[in-house]
């Protein structure tokens, strides 16, 4: 029997063997097809990308003609390079470039020679196109912006680099494809698929009419249209209460996790990235160290949460039976914790929940916090403990949103103190400025936005996200799941009854809209930073998370404004006008927007970084932020700071 195997097994391989080349050479030749590449002329027909709505159907991004100038560069032959460069407007030294980069590329294959002409840029030279062989057109379309605002929501589109063309088999030279925002994140569903179409050519290279009859060309098939969940007009508005001022703003639906606003200060009209100054500008933006429009402070930026933060500390003390609605701390203008170590406060006099909450009461939350930490033995376990609470809202971690960017934040565990404190010897006075915010505590505005939505909903969030409709196609299910937190239900009624007197009693009584009622926090959180080698003390950040209406709400925001004070004072009036406009469609604190608009903290921020008086480009809002050099440091726990 042994006898027979190996022959048996060569018979069988060579049959395969034939059978599947006279599959692919007389059943399925579209091998012969890239063999007789030389004698074919490949060209793309590129569909449109699909367009962009808001929640409403308003039309945010649309598309608008453009051409390229293609280049063979094997085919060119007696070129007139000067009256070529006059019609297109480049130098003879550009030509050069360009051309020696295309024959790198591929000598027979077509790159983009010239990108993005408009239909005037094209015109003078599409009558004299036949005069320049080697070269030709193709005709593709560019987004066309409908608004001037939204530019870190939408992205853009640019053209492929040689590692996504070596990764992704779909892209040639010169094709583009989205990048940031909503562009890239749903690439695949806006790109639509190019069509294809393949031509004949005779021996001295001309077209002399389709390949096979049109056998293997296929038709280009529009993008989807999406609509995204944000409100235009209240994303507009956002931006323009920001002009002048660094921060970002997040609203998001409670009951859903749709994102309502995602406003970055300063931003830029989305359109100046669009043909063929494109390049140019985003240069521009990019190496402006100042503003940095580029950067998405809404998903990137890490804060010390400040005040805010106290809700968490709150509920966790609910949760872990440490305190009750009526557990009682006294206050005498801050708490002494540990031998020369003296908190501020500037509250006095007995404080509870609710008026620990309203007042945002120092002395009272550190309390909390401290019976958190030492109800168990090891203050490693305790720390787990309350930092296992804390990521239950979403905390600490990618949020896992369908937009391309953002940050962790940092929630810290034992791990973080047996790094920072190797030989031991901490305990929970050692890390009492978590109690507030401060400390190691890190937040994006995301975040914080989600943990009020978190708190509106009495527990449960579902995850941010920008996208609310796709034509012919679900959305990702993970969007439509609860997550749960480790808080009962139960504790964040009286939380939310202190978050609702902050309006009435506390510290943002003078910031109320009649017949709206809000539940919000105010925060103001330290900011150190590092200039020239040395430690200042700069502005503190302005904080302000809110949610509306108290029963049943429809928004949750949270608003911060980098080196704007107190939470009251910038940070507030803006979570107020937004939640307003998003409720009513209009405004009646009148007097809150003229002060905001009128608001401008550019002096603040020359006085840290300059102002880029370089930039060629005037970005919306105008504005500037900290030297690159100037790096942001965490608060000592002795120098806390009190709303």
């Amino acid at each position: 029997m042994r006898k027979f195997l190996l022959p048996s097994l060569i018979i069988i391989a060579a049959l395969l063997l034939l059978i599947r080349i006279f599959y692919l050479q007389v059943i399925n030749d579209s091998f012969k097809l890239k063999s007789e590449n030389n004698a074919i002329k490949i060209k793309y027909d590129y569909p449109e990308r699909g367009y962009i709505f808001d929640r409403y159907g308003k039309l945010l991004v649309s598309n608008q003609a453009s051409y390229d100038i293609m280049v063979i560069p094997r085919e060119l032959k007696n070129i007139d390079t000067l009256e070529f460069c006059k019609l297109l407007k480049i130098t003879k030294e550009d030509y050069i470039k360009t051309i020696a980069k295309a024959r790198v590329y591929s000598p027979r294959l077509p790159s983009v020679f010239l990108p993005q002409l408009n239909k005037s840029e094209f015109a003078a030279f599409q009558e004299k196109i036949r005069k320049f062989e080697g070269f030709y057109f193709q005709k593709r379309s560019l987004r066309d912006y409908e608004v001037d605002f939204g530019a870190n929501v939408f992205g853009g589109i640019t053209e492929v680099n040689e590692k996504i063309i070596a990764n992704n088999p779909y892209y040639n030279s010169g094709d583009l494809i989205g990048k940031q925002g909503v562009e890239e994140s749903y690439e695949e569903v806006l790109r639509g698929i190019k069509g294809v179409k393949y031509f004949q050519k005779d021996k001295y290279n001309r077209e002399i009419g389709s390949y096979k009859d049109g056998k293997y060309d296929t038709i280009a098939v529009q993008g989807e249209d999406i609509n995204l969940t944000l409100d235009a007009e209240l994303q507009k508005y956002g931006e323009q209460l920001m002009i002048n001022k660094r921060g970002g703003i997040v609203a998001l639906e409670p009951q859903t996790g749709e994102i309502l606003a995602l406003v970055t200060a300063p931003s830029y009209d989305p359109s100046i990235l669009v043909g063929r100054q494109r390049s140019k500008n985003y240069t521009l933006l990019y190496y402006d160290s100042i503003a940095k429009p580029l950067y998405d402070r809404g998903l990137l930026a890490e804060y010390p949460p400040g005040s805010p933060f106290k809700i968490l500390t709150g509920l966790i003390g609910l949760q872990e039976g440490v305190i009750d609605e009526q557990t009682t701390f006294m206050c005498h203008h801050g708490f002494s914790y540990a031998r020369g170590r003296f908190m501020k406060c500037h509250g006095f006099g007995p404080h509870q929940l609710n008026n620990g909450i309203y007042n945002s009461c120092n002395t009272y939350f550190a309390n909390v916090y401290m019976r958190t930490i030492n109800k168990y033995v090891k203050p490693s376990y305790a720390v787990d403990v309350w930092s296992n609470h804390v990521k239950s809202f979403g905390l600490g971690d990618f949020m896992g949103y369908d937009l391309p960017t953002g940050k962790r934040g940092n929630i810290p565990d034992s791990k973080t103190y047996k790094r920072i404190y190797p030989n031991g010897g901490w305990r929970s006075t050692t890390i009492i400025s978590n109690s507030i915010g401060q400390g190691e505590v890190l937040m994006t505005p995301i975040q914080l936005a989600n943990m009020m939505a978190t708190v509106a909903n009495e527990g449960y969030y579902y995850t941010p996200h920008i996208i609310k409709k796709i034509k012919g196609t679900a959305i990702d299910p993970k969007f439509k799941v609860k997550h749960q937190t480790t808080i009962d239900k139960k504790y964040f009624k009286p939380m939310i009854q202190g978050l609702f007197d902050v309006y009435n009693l506390g510290t943002a009584k003078s910031l109320r809209v009649e017949g709206i009622n809000i539940a919000g926090k105010t925060g103001t959180a330290e900011n150190y930073a590092k200039i020239g080698g040395i430690r200042v003390k700069l502005e503190d950040h302005s904080i302000f998370v809110a949610f509306a209406p108290k029963d049943n709400p429809k928004i949750a925001i949270a608003v911060l404004v980098e080196n704007g004070g107190y939470g009251a004072t910038i940070a507030g009036p803006i979570a107020s006008l937004m939640i307003e406009r998003y409720l009513r469609k209009k405004i009646t604190r009148t007097d809150l927007e003229t002060r905001i608009l009128k608001t401008s903290l550019r002096d603040r921020y020359a006085k840290l970084g300059g102002m880029n008086e370089a930039s060629a480009i005037e970005t919306t809002p105008k504005d500037s932020t900290l030297d690159k050099n100037v790096v942001n440091t965490v608060t000592p726990i002795d120098s806390t700071k009190q709303n």
